[in-house]
């Protein structure tokens, strides 16, 4: 069975668990679900397992070229040591994923997507990039040198993801001894916020030990700590805004494409995309300016749609589910032409989704941007780069 497979058995749990937690927040009277945002990061979770199905041919093959070739040993794939090392291993190097993902720009712009959701709910933990493979198998190369055959590798890594989805919520509080050693929705709940307090901590996948060995773990600070002004606050702080999966992958390597084109000096150019996220060149930033962040400015984007959109967004998607479940079920049998075009329609159905979302202010944005776009004869410089300082 393949990776992609599973994760279509995984599909009905994932949803079954989303309609939990909106009862149970419902009952409770902290419902912390919007239609149009879960709609996007669950589509966001459908695209990436979309694109995925490309993606998987550069990052296993990749790592099935070194473990042949250049490993400094074959570890044997029948041993259960060599198991629960080579989880504990693919724990240690995920943790380093994320990291570099708030410290260097070109891993920022495909890790920011699993950030701009405004809301933090298990819908966001499905909330993931297209663009992850193309720089983020190098942080497994270790474990290809160190001899993990690749099937146990494969494995951890699904098990790594999929523990990570129930720590997506705020319907679960502290959990005591857990919280110290493992990640946990406390835990990781820091780690989606942008107050300042908890800025660019907690990296890790299960254990959070490697955060508390490295020195960014953050405890996330009990309800009687907090005043009203240091709730927490999710998403990012250049707020995509915007329901478009699409753009959700490209906005900040646009961001960082435009302020390479407009940098005057080469070595600057290049700084963008290696200095951490929110780095400008001083005459981009001079000439091209962004509004500082204020957390007490921060309000959650919001489109008014007439419910009949609502109501065939939510249509339209659970077709896109279907067809989805389908082509991952069914594409390591399908040549590389279908899996383009089968893609290629799921893509482009998830884009009209969002377009529907957004209203009249998908339709006024697209104008404005294309207008900007026009007058300055090169990419829109407008457009976020990231955040203003993650």
């Amino acid at each position: 069975m393949t990776g992609a497979q599973i994760i279509v058995l995984a599909t009905p749990v994932f949803l079954a668990l989303i309609a939990l937690e909106f009862a149970v927040g419902v009952a409770r009277g902290r419902n912390t679900y919007r239609l149009a945002d879960t709609l996007t990061s669950i589509g966001l979770g459908v695209m990436s397992q979309v694109t995925a199905v490309f993606g998987r041919l550069l990052r296993i093959g990749i790592y099935v070229a070194l473990y042949q070739h250049v490993a400094l040993w074959q570890l044997p794939a029948d041993s259960v040591v060599v198991w629960l090392g080579a989880l504990v291993a693919y724990d240690f190097c995920y943790s380093w994923h994320p990291r570099a993902g708030h410290r260097v720009a070109a891993f920022w712009a495909a890790h920011v997507v699993h950030h701009q959701s405004e809301d933090y709910n298990l819908g966001t933990a499905l909330r993931q990039t297209s663009s992850g493979f193309l720089l983020g198998w190098v942080f497994y190369v270790p474990l290809a040198l160190a001899g993990v055959p690749p099937v146990v590798f494969a494995t951890v890594a699904l098990i790594d993801l999929l523990y990570q989805f129930w720590v997506h919520t705020q319907q679960i509080g502290r959990l005591g001894w857990f919280d110290r050693w493992f990640v946990s929705p406390s835990n990781h709940r820091v780690h989606h916020a942008v107050n300042e307090r908890y800025l660019d901590r907690n990296y890790g996948g299960i254990l959070i030990v490697w955060d508390r060995l490295f020195g960014t773990f953050q405890e996330e600070a009990r309800a009687d700590e907090h005043d009203a002004a240091e709730r927490i606050v999710y998403g990012t702080r250049a707020p995509l805004q915007r329901w478009c999966p699409v753009m959700a992958n490209l906005d900040v390597y646009r961001g960082l494409v435009a302020d390479s084109w407009h940098a005057r000096r080469w070595v600057d150019k290049l700084k963008v995309w290696l200095m951490p996220p929110g780095w400008r060149p001083a005459d981009v930033a001079a000439r091209f300016p962004k509004p500082a962040f204020e957390i007490s400015q921060v309000e959650r984007y919001e489109t008014a749609v007439p419910r009949g959109l609502q109501l065939l967004a939510a249509g339209l998607f659970g077709t896109v589910l279907a067809a989805t479940s389908g082509f991952l079920w069914f594409a390591h049998t399908l040549s590389l032409p279908q899996q383009a075009a089968g893609a290629a329609g799921l893509v482009g159905v998830l884009w009209l989704i969002g377009r529907l979302l957004e209203g009249r202010a998908g339709a006024a944005r697209a104008s404005q941007a294309a207008d900007a776009a026009g007058a300055a004869g090169v990419p829109n410089p407008a457009a976020p780069a990231g955040r203003a300082s993650r």
